[in-house]
């Protein structure tokens, strides 16, 4: 059993998560932004705490992120504004990996996209160029911390319902949130997860054994 605190805990694939979790027996704290999401929070079996993590510095990160065993970073900033799009996927993200090492919470799993990287293709005037680039930094500045990382890197995302099993994202395609969730669950319950980073669709090998794979 660990004690897992999920940052950005209200989306979709973190409230998944959470349920996942807790259902194994975790003890989950997830983060939210408002007072009013913490019913959905509480329904999940986790325990909500608010706080505004794009705005809290290295320290206060580090305060929120001690005495848990490992972190989930599912925040994002949903789509809004390209200056909000670097303050949440980016700065806030490395932030948190910061405050991870100054906590001493070695596990970190961050929740990306499967064509982050430098050939993300994206152009400079597209506005989804932001987030492209911002997971893009987020996924190297994690990869070179000295974290247990896990990065778990999902195409499209879809509301379909779980299929249990992915592929690899080559070409992209889409995926359920509720099969994300499971792989990022089973990343947390696997140590063979640590140092990959799975780019994934909806596939046909089961989640615990592309985790092993």
């Amino acid at each position: 059993m660990s004690n897992v605190i999920i940052l950005g805990g209200h989306g979709r694939v973190a409230l998944l998560t959470a349920q996942l979790l807790t259902g194994r027996g975790d003890t989950v704290s997830s983060v939210i932004r408002k007072a009013e999401q913490q019913d959905d929070v509480r329904a999940t079996g986790a325990e909500p705490v608010v706080a505004d993590i794009e705005q809290l510095d290295i320290a206060g990160l580090t305060d929120l992120v001690r005495g848990h065993d490992a972190i989930v970073w599912a925040a994002g900033a949903g789509g809004g504004s390209a200056e909000r799009t670097w303050a949440v996927d980016r700065d806030a993200a490395i932030r948190s990996m910061h405050a991870a090492l100054e906590a001493e919470v070695q596990r970190f799993v961050l929740v990306s996209w499967s064509d982050a990287g430098l050939g993300h293709g994206v152009p400079e005037d597209d506005d989804f160029f932001a987030y492209a680039e911002a997971k893009t930094v987020a996924d190297a500045v994690l990869r070179d911390s000295a974290l247990d990382w896990t990065i778990v890197a999902p195409s499209t995302l879809t509301d379909d319902d779980a299929t249990g099993s992915v592929e690899t994202a080559d070409p992209s395609s889409s995926i359920a949130r509720a099969d994300v969730a499971a792989l990022v669950a089973a990343s947390l319950h696997d140590d063979a997860s640590v140092g990959k980073t799975f780019r994934v669709n909806t596939g046909d090998v089961a989640i615990e054994q592309f985790v092993r794979d």
